[in-house]
This record gives structure tokens, sequence and C-alpha cells, in this order.
């Protein structure tokens, strides 16, 4: 009889409990206790809706990031995360937030984050260095192993493997991550050791970078591992999931463990092959169940193809998830607003463990009678593109791009917008306030008359022209505080779009978002924003930026129809975008930025499947942009990613400013782009948004000298990270006048320098 399991639950409870808690620990509202009774309360919730599988994960539950987890739990601490405390909670949170004590700013900036693989899911980058060693802490494991069991669960320890913990990984020096592989690998296999030593019967090893294209020497460094670890008094599940095994698969058949997980809903032909293989102890999980979209899975397809399976292997097949049900929301029964034509057709993590379980009883049973799908869906094919796809075969070229070059463009808008050499700005928002969330809610409710919150919303937007006025900013935001979020704002706007109440995914931490559902053709039926600018605009003899998200973010952060092809959504929206960037302009908007914060995450883990997509994904932010005059500044935002995987795409959208995350990864990006490496103008993040941590203008006076030797002056922009919606506004001020009185300071050691040249 088939096994269902799960690969890891949602951890931030179905209306952001994890988030509330987190944050009241933060502001000191509630004690370390308080938060550990809670936490630990919401956790068992998680393990009772599972309660109907065969064995439930445990070591899925984070206060923050399950790679941080694995960081401590192999005790890889960096030291400045140790400093003043010997609590390894705060040490925890210092990793994942910095540390804001008074006097001590800087002196423990938070970790590096970036994207997880190819999800709009963030974790903490580990570091390494030579002077890193390696020790188990496993304590917090072991615990939730037995209070699990004291509830009646069968367990199935999951943890990140030794590999991909190392290839997630970066080093501090002139190291490579895959040198430390012996060092880590005793410290596996203590925590094996313990997991026996507690009857654990099978532990899940995540090792998702398997789906990558690997350098031989780190497939060699899986052999290695695995025979390292290869045992009999404990059974590993080795788990891949994001995609397929390919050149690795041959590699990873062949791995002395004692059972296989594959994502199968990106293609099924692997899991065949793999079934044919296995030995007479192996078991074969499959991940039948997408978790990374949430419509409902087309049950009777499924069925057909696990039925010979089911035959051939019997108990030694399981049935799962593709991955950890972390990407998609808790439960679509909380939703009661939407319409039942949508509603229907979803199936949030509670749901798709459902789904698991009619599979189960139809093979059990052998009772095909399961809920079919009106649809095609990834498990059976991917969808094709449409031939008129304009932004695959090039045809309106016109319509791509931008007639003038960038020099003379770009000198262009320096005549008329007049700005001082290093032009200081901000990324788009202002902080969204209790009082701004209050205001939204009970308009939404109909308690607030659309009047009132209109004249609310105008009041939001002159505080904050009036502040960064003060504050001595040279181009302005209005600070989008009539938004809830980039992706949702303009999902309630554009046709072919819902969006959810609860439908809340956690992206880091206690940060999280409601992907819209991208359900039919995308239109845009009215303007988006253009009140809203003008109106800020009206208030300043300063520019105003335009604010939007593009084409290919809205696509990457929403949950798209299966049977929809991407890059037709993507041409969609981008048409759409379209009309409002000419309306924007029409009303004498001179700068507007076009965020496309999720090209990176989009990047196909495949080197030979990235081509394809960055054509789309860049013609798709080009559609956007390419129909306004020279003298039209446009301007795009890109946070937390590998930019050197897509350089040469990002200098192919021809953005006139870029502004981009620096700080949080130390401004180790900075070389990919300067001197010749970025031909237009840039705005390196000068501070992480991210953190409490506020920036002492010393340290930005020497990031700003920095910059301003290694960059083109009369292309260089000084700008945060990232939005400022997160940080309260005493945070927001204080460090932007920093960035101010820096940037001020290198404008006078320039003007002194050219003077002594003269």
């Amino acid at each position: 009889m088939a096994k269902i399991h799960n690969l890891g639950f949602p951890r931030i409870g179905k209306k952001r409990e994890l988030k509330y808690l987190l944050e009241d620990f933060w502001n000191d509202q509630i004690s370390q206790s308080a938060l550990t009774e809670k936490t630990s309360a919401l956790w068992h919730e998680n393990l009772a809706a599972q309660a109907n599988l065969d064995c439930v994960p445990v070591g899925d539950f984070s206060l923050y990031d399950h790679v941080l987890d694995t960081s401590f739990m192999v005790g890889n601490v960096p030291s400045r995360f140790k400093r003043n405390t010997n609590d390894s909670l705060l040490q925890y949170f210092t990793a994942a937030r910095g540390t804001a004590q008074q006097g001590d700013c800087g002196c423990a900036h938070a970790a590096e984050m970036t994207k997880w693989f190819d999800t709009n899911y963030h974790y903490i980058v580990p570091e390494i260095d030579a002077s890193t060693s390696f020790s188990l802490n496993a304590a917090p494991l072991l615990k939730a192993v037995k209070a699990a069991r004291c509830q009646g669960h069968d367990v199935k320890p999951v943890i990140l493997g030794p590999v991909t913990y190392l290839w997630l990984s970066r080093t501090v020096d002139n190291t490579e991550p895959l040198d430390y592989l012996r060092d880590l690998l005793p410290v596996y296999k203590a925590l094996l050791d313990a997991l026996s030593g507690l009857g654990v019967e099978w532990v899940q090893i995540d090792e998702p970078a398997l789906t990558n294209t690997l350098p031989v020497a780190w497939q060699l460094g899986y052999q290695f591992a695995y025979e390292y670890l290869k045992r009999e008094d404990i059974n590993t599940l080795l788990t891949t999931y994001f995609g397929s095994l390919k050149d690795n698969f041959d590699m990873v058949a062949g791995l002395p463990v004692a059972g296989f997980h594959l994502d199968v809903t990106r293609g099924t032909d692997e899991a065949d092959q793999l079934a044919n293989q296995l030995r007479a102890s192996q078991v074969l999980s499959v991940g039948v169940i997408d978790g990374r979209n949430v419509w409902k899975a087309p049950l009777d397809q499924i069925f057909q193809w696990l039925s010979p399976l089911n035959e051939k292997l019997g108990n030694r097949l399981w049935l799962a998830p593709s991955c950890s049900l972390l990407h998609v929301p808790v439960d679509v029964q909380s939703e009661t607003r939407l319409p039942a034509v949508i509603k229907d057709k979803l199936a949030f993590a509670t749901q798709k463990l459902d789904e698991l379980v009619l599979l189960k009883k139809a093979l059990t049973n052998q009772d095909a009678s399961l809920p079919g799908n009106d649809r095609a869906v990834r498990f059976a094919r991917q969808p094709a593109v449409s031939a008129n796809n304009i932004l695959l075969n090039g045809q309106d070229a016109t319509l791509l791009t931008r007639a003038t070059s960038f020099t003379r463009r770009y000198e262009l808008q320096q005549a008329a917008l007049n700005l001082p050499v290093l032009p200081t700005t901000t990324i788009g928002s202002f902080p969204q306030t209790a009082e701004i969330r209050q205001a939204r809610l009970r308009y939404k409710r109909g308690q607030l008359p659309a009047p009132d919150y209109e004249a609310f919303i105008k009041k939001q937007i002159a505080h904050c022209i009036k502040t960064q006025e003060a504050l001595g900013l040279d181009v302005l935001v209005h600070g989008e505080a009539e938004r809830n979020d980039m992706v949702e704002y303009f999902g309630e706007k554009l046709t072919g779009v819902a969006v959810t109440s609860f439908g809340w995914v956690q992206s880091y931490g206690s940060r999280c978002v409601k992907p819209p559902l991208i359900h039919d053709d995308v239109k845009r039926h009215a303007p988006l924003t253009t009140s809203w600018i003008a109106h800020a605009q009206s208030l300043t003899d300063k520019p105003v930026k335009g604010m939007l998200t593009g084409p290919v973010t809205i696509l990457n952060w929403s949950f798209v129809r299966d049977d929809l092809a991407r890059a037709d959504v993507a041409q969609q929206i981008g048409f759409a975008i379209r009309e409002e960037v000419q309306e924007l302009e029409a009303q004498g908007t001179k700068i507007i930025q076009v965020d496309e914060a999720a090209l990176r995450e989009g990047l196909p883990l495949r080197q030979e499947e990235t081509e394809t997509y960055l054509t789309w994904a860049v013609n798709a932010f080009k559609l956007c942009t390419s129909g306004v005059k020279p003298a039209t500044q446009i301007h795009t935002h890109m946070c937390y990613s590998e930019f050197s995987d897509i350089r040469d795409a990002i200098i192919n959208m021809d953005a006139d400013v870029i502004t981009i995350e620096a700080a949080r990864s130390q401004h180790t990006i900075l070389a990919l782009f300067s001197g010749q490496g970025y031909p237009n103008a840039i705005g390196p993040g000068v501070y992480d948004i991210h953190s409490p941590v506020c920036p002492t203008q010393q340290a930005l006076r020497e990031l700003t000298e920095y910059l301003t030797d290694n960059f083109d002056i009369s292309r260089l922009w000084i700008n945060p990270d990232c939005g400022l919606k997160t940080r309260t506004w005493p945070q927001v001020t204080a460090a932007l006048q920093a960035m101010v009185d820096a940037t001020k300071h290198a404008r006078e050691r320039l003007s002194g320098r050219q003077k002594n040249s003269a």
C-alpha cells in the first residue's frame, strides 16, 4: 500500500500568527518564554493538520529560515553574531536581522540573504572561511522529534543535506565551499547517530541542488558524502525538487540511500526510469501534488500514471507534494470572498494533503473515480506559447526598443531634470504604519467612505513628500501608502487576476506576501496609479517618480493558472503596464520606475533553459518602457539576487537607471557593475533596509567614497537597498538623513578634487 507523507508545512499559520509573534518579541512586547510557548503551539497545530499522513515532517518549522537553522545546527555561527550575548536565540536573530544596540551600529551586520533556488522565498546565506569549524547542536531537532512522538505522530525528521548546504554557502575568503565537505560530514554522521539513538526509522535529507547543472567536482562530492553517510540503522530519503535530475540522474540513482524523492510535476520519465533501477529494499517517493502552485491537481490523470507504479512497487511507493508546502498558503477554507468559480479550483496546503489522502484511497481500493480537472496542467504537459507572442518571436521590434541611445537619452534627461551629481532617491515605499493599514482595512470593509479614504491617503502622501524635502532628497516618491503590496495592489486592479484574503506565503522571516491568482487574460481597464502620482507631484517642485511593478515580477509573484504559458501572460501584463507608463508620461511624470525585483528568481535552474526565459522576460520589460520619449527617464529596481547570472540580461533591458541591492551582500556584487561592467546609470544600495541597524554616517561616507572612486560619477545614484515599508518612521528618517549627509560630503570631496586638479 502506498505511503503518503509531506516534505514540509507552511510555518506562518493560517493568519500569519508567526509574523505577529516574532514582531512582538522583537519589539519587547512578549518575553522569550512566551515566544517559545506560542510558537510551539503553532507548530503543534501544523502537526495536527497533517494527522492523516502516514508520517509527519519534523524539522521543517522555523522561527526565521531553515537554512539559518542548519547553520546553527552544524555550529557555523560567525563570531560577530555571538558578540555581547551567549543567548543562542538572540544570536540567531542577530544573524537574520543584524543588531541595533545603541553605539553598536554596524558591528553585527546581518548575514546575506538571497532567493531560495527559483522561488520567492529568501534564505540566510551561510558564511564560511578558513577559520570555520563545525560542531553538532541537534538539541532543538531532537526535542521536536520527542514532542511530536508524545502527540502520537510517526515522525520523519527533515534536514538540509550537506552538499546543498555548501552549494548555498558563500566563502568570505578565496576558499571553495566544497572544500569544507570533509569537515562538515562528521557532524551529519553524528546527527544521524543521535536520530538513530531515538529510534527514528526514516530521515528526509533535502538535496535540491541536484536539480541544478553541477560541475563534476560537486557530483563527486555527492558520491563521497553519501558513501560516508551510508548506514543500516536508519533509512535516508534523498529528496530532490524544483526540477528534474537530468545529467545528475545516473549519479543519484547509484547513491547508497534507502529511498529517493523526485518532483514529477515537472515530468514523470525519470520516476519511471528510477522505478526500474531500484534495489529491492529501496523506496521511491513521487511528488505528484504541485507544492509551488495553488490549483487543484488532476487526480484522475495522476491516478492513471500511478497505478502501474503502485502495482510494481507496492509499499515501496510513497506519495507526497513535489516540494515543501512552504510556498503555498495554508487553507483555502479561510477564503470567504473569492468567487466560487475560482475558489472551487484551488488547493492550498491543507487541501493538497487531502488530495494525497484521496489518491491513497484510490490506489488502495483500485477506485479510479477521482475528481478530474477541466484544464491541462504541468503534470500532463508544458503549455505551448502562442504563435503571436512578440516577446519571443521578435516581431514588432519597435515595441521593444527605444529609438535613442542611452548616452543621448541621459543627456536629454539630465538637462530636463537638472539634478546634482550623485542624485539621491529611495526605492519607492515608505513605512506602512498601523494607521495606514487600519484605514485600508476599514475602506475595504465599507466602513470608511471612498472620499474619506482618498483624503486620508493624500494626507499620507503629503507627509511623505514633506519629509523627503526636509531630508534633502533629490528625486522623491509618493510613498505608496495606498498599496498593500507591490504586486497585490496591481492584481486588484487588473482584469483576469483575483486576490485572496488569507493567501499568505512566507517570503522571509516575518515578511509574508499574498500572491494574486492569474486565472484569465490580463488587461488594464482603468488607470492604476496616475492620480496618486499626479497629486504627489503637485506638492513639490522636485521630480516625483511614477512607481510601477514590472510584468515579470507580477508574473513570478503570482499563482498562474497551470495551462497558461508564462510568456503569454507576461506579454499581456506588459501591454497593461505599457499603457500605464504612457499615461504617466502624458500627465507630465518625468521619471517612471518599473520594478523587476523578481526577474532573477524566474531563471530556470538549468543553463540550457535560461536563454529562452531571459529573452521573453527582458522583452516584457522593454515592452513596458520602450514607448516613452527620450527625455523620460526609466528606472528599474532589483533586489537580493545573484546578479552574475543575469548581468548581460540587465544590460539588455536598457533601463536608464537601475537600483540594486548591494549592502546586505556587503557590496560584494559591485565588481560586476563598476568600471565598464554596466553602461547605464546605477544606484547601488548603500544600506540594508531589512535590518533595524541604523547606518552610521561614517560608514556611509566610506562607502560613497568607494563608489565615487569605482563608478562613473556622472551616472551614479545614491539610494537604500530596497523599499522602506517594513521600517518605522524614526528608523527611516535617521538612515536617510545619514545617507543624504554622506552624499553631501562626497559632493564636497569631489568638488575639492576638481578644484585641485584645475
